[in-house]
């Protein structure tokens, strides 16, 4: 039991930030992303809300009323950036509690609102300089600058220039600061009766039916674009990073609260003919900060013009970084075509990809002829799918704490010596449960660090208690405590607010269904295709979402896979066939390639992910058992160290644990029963078996 026990105090690099090259970014320059991305929405959708039937002056009260779902949009993603380290947001928290489609699904979500959000930021931001350079405001000139940049945007992608985490900070800074000047200019020339006036002018004319509510309601989530960027943050985000994360959006709550829904109220009621003109209905922002006119009005005007235009730029090209990321992650995942992970020789960069991701924006602006409301109908598709299915797919992870807590529960107060014992109660995150063809799927990775507390090395409770608290999954004590409770109800109440939000655009904005229905269809085919032919291959994607094991799975046959030992199809089949009806446990024992540089910004890092062969086996494994109608399979993927295998052994309880013959006496800390060692046509493997009393 002291081996179990130390055997589950492990933690691995990845976990904790090691193998990723180490996170670097604390809460302020998270939060510095984040705003700079979500900070820039206000420069648009006053403009784009106003401008919305049923909307109108109320665009600002809709934008108050959606900042409710916002803060608790935020609880959910800061807990999908703890959860899953190695980025991906809607990708992985999707593949992982639900199915490998569902990731496909959530990939083509976030991709749809990555090429619009590209778009309208990048022809934004040029329209905003038009208020310094009139010339731009000439629709056409607006259009073909801004495919322009777009595509130097491309160009220094291509060559390797990524974002700079400080460069962030700058203007996130310069944003802010411009958005409450502009505040402070606009309060100190109305007094505080003239501005609760607004709110009877905000009202007047309107009805607040229910189908107004709903479509002001719906379309006031652009006002938020940029929140999902927070989980692609993951691998760049210090330890810990649920502490990290969750003072990170508590800072982009309190920015954003302070200064998009009163800049929404401000610039649309006391600028209505600049709102109601295409011309000039983009640059409300800039035109408020020069609405009473003077010396300093004219200097915050074009200083907010200049900074907008450059910020819109700016997050038009994360969204690029992002976009060409994603792709790459579907393509790993086996649903793209594996040429959009070709790398040029000249700079190393994936230029199949960043090429996708910088000509498709290009595409869709010329198709819509560089219309602002054209692209702003467009968005709400992408970005509301990605927001449901991922609230969707956290609180199905969430339930599965929930359950596994009350089996802790039961098992602890039928064997009272488990509690004793230091064991680590049983989380979903160890274990995930599915009733998709891939059921029960995870990754283990494990390393033998013990970690030092002031100079010296934890003890197993020193640890151990370092891991309870640490653990991106939640333990027992957490899941049973009333915060989880109330934590869970508020998620679903969010995801009932977000999928209605969705619902309502599906119906109310035909453009935005049609073009992201049909580009989302479209990935969905190709996908399809690409899947069922690597499927004829004998390729099949099978999820390893990174987690840890902390429980045992009784029973069980386990297979050890290590890379190059030329008989893993033998173990494969070894174990099925012994299976018969028993829970099936795939290890994989792989060598990643060390990482030359650190992550970078928006990449998601899963060696699981870069490791074709462990991808292979695992595809191979999954084949046979559905198959054999094998119910539950369960795969770990490992990081190669001493005895790693052993502590899985431990930790797991096989009955039978399947390897290669001529490495079974390398298992020096596996102690079965007896041996037996079977002969097959692809090699001798050796059956390890143990009755755990």
């Amino acid at each position: 039991m002291a081996q179990e026990s130390v055997a589950q105090e492990t933690v691995s690099k990845a976990e904790h930030g090691g193998h990723h090259g180490g996170g670097q970014l604390g809460p302020i320059l998270c939060w510095a992303i984040v705003f700079a991305d979500i900070g820039t929405s206000v420069y648009y959708t006053p403009g784009i809300l106003y401008n919305t039937p049923h909307v109108g002056t109320l665009a600002g009260f809709f934008v108050f009323l959606t900042m409710s779902a916002f803060v608790l949009l935020s609880l959910k993603y800061t807990e999908v950036t703890h959860r899953f380290p190695q980025g991906g947001g809607v990708v992985t928290v999707s593949a992982t509690a639900l199915t490998s489609w569902a990731g496909a699904l959530g990939g083509m979500f976030i991709l749809v609102d990555y090429f619009l959000t590209a778009a309208i930021s990048c022809l934004s931001g040029l329209l905003y300089l038009g208020v310094v350079i009139p010339l731009i405001n000439n629709n056409f000139t607006a259009l073909i600058l801004t495919v322009v940049v777009l595509a130097l945007l491309g160009i220094l992608n291509w060559v390797g220039i990524s974002e700079s985490a400080r460069v962030s900070f700058v203007g996130a800074v310069v944003a802010f600061a411009s958005d409450i000047a502009v505040l402070i200019t606009a309060f100190s020339h109305i007094s505080f009766g003239q501005f609760l006036s607004l709110f009877g002018e905000m009202f007047k004319g309107h009805t607040l039916t229910p189908e107004t509510l709903l479509i002001g309601f719906a379309g006031s989530f652009l006002a938020f674009s940029g929140l999902e960027s927070i989980s692609q943050l993951s691998p760049v985000m210090r330890e810990p990073h649920r502490k990290i994360a969750g003072l990170a959006m508590l800072f982009v709550v309190l920015t954003v609260g302070i200064t998009s829904p009163l800049l929404t109220m401000l610039s649309t009621l006391l600028q209505q003919g600049y709102a109601a003109n295409p011309a000039t209905s983009d640059q409300l922002i800039s035109l408020l900060g020069g609405h009473w006119g003077g010396t300093w009005g004219h200097i915050l005007q074009t200083e907010v013009a200049i900074s907008a235009s450059a910020l819109l730029v700016f997050a038009s090209n994360t969204a690029i970084i992002g976009s060409y990321h994603v792709f790459m992650a579907l393509s790993n995942m086996g649903f793209l075509p594996a040429f959009i992970l070709k790398r040029n020789k000249l700079r190393g960069t994936p230029h199949f990809s960043i090429m996708l991701a910088t000509g498709i924006p290009i595409i869709i602006l010329i198709v819509v002829n560089g219309q602002v409301n054209i692209l702003g109908d467009m968005y709400a598709f992408g970005l509301l799918g990605a927001f449901s299915l991922t609230c969707f797919s956290l609180d199905i992870a969430r339930y599965r704490d929930w359950k596994a807590a009350h089996r802790s529960t039961i098992q602890q107060s039928q064997n009272p010596a488990t509690g004793k014992s230091g064991t680590i109660p049983a989380t979903n995150g160890s274990l995930p449960e599915s009733n998709s063809s891939l059921d029960n799927s995870a990754q283990l990775t494990l390393s033998q660090e013990q970690p030092e507390l002031n100079g010296h090395t934890r003890t197993p409770e020193e640890a151990t208690h370092k891991l309870l608290l640490e653990n991106r999954h939640a333990t027992a004590d957490e899941t049973r405590s009333l915060w989880f409770k109330i934590n869970f109800f508020l998620g679903i109440l969010t995801t009932i607010m977000v999928v209605i939000a969705w619902s309502t655009n599906l119906i109310t904005k035909p453009l935005a269904t049609g073009f992201g229905g049909g580009v989302t269809l479209l990935g969905l085919l190709i996908a399809y295709i690409n899947y069922r032919y690597q499927e004829k291959q004998g390729l099949v994607y099978v999820p390893a979402p990174m987690t840890r094991i902390n429980q045992r799975i009784q029973d069980s046959v386990m297979a050890v896979l290590t890379a190059d030992n030329g008989t893993n199809n033998a173990i494969i089949e070894a174990a099925v066939h012994s299976a018969d009806n028993r829970p099936l446990v795939f290890l994989y024992v792989g060598q990643p390639v060390p990482r030359t540089t650190a992550p970078r910004m928006m990449e998601i890092v899963d060696p699981y992910l870069e490791d074709q062969k462990a991808k292979e086996y695992f595809g191979k494994a999954e084949a046979l058992a559905l198959k054999a109608k094998i119910p539950n399979r369960y795969y770990f993927y490992l990081e190669q160290k001493p005895d790693i295998i052993a502590q899985a052994w431990h930790i797991i309880h096989p009955h039978d644990t399947v390897v290669a013959a001529k490495e079974d006496k390398q298992f020096t800390d596996i102690n079965p029963d007896r041996v037996r060692y079977e002969i097959t046509s692809d090699g001798r493997v050796a059956h390890l078996l143990k009755n755990w009393a």
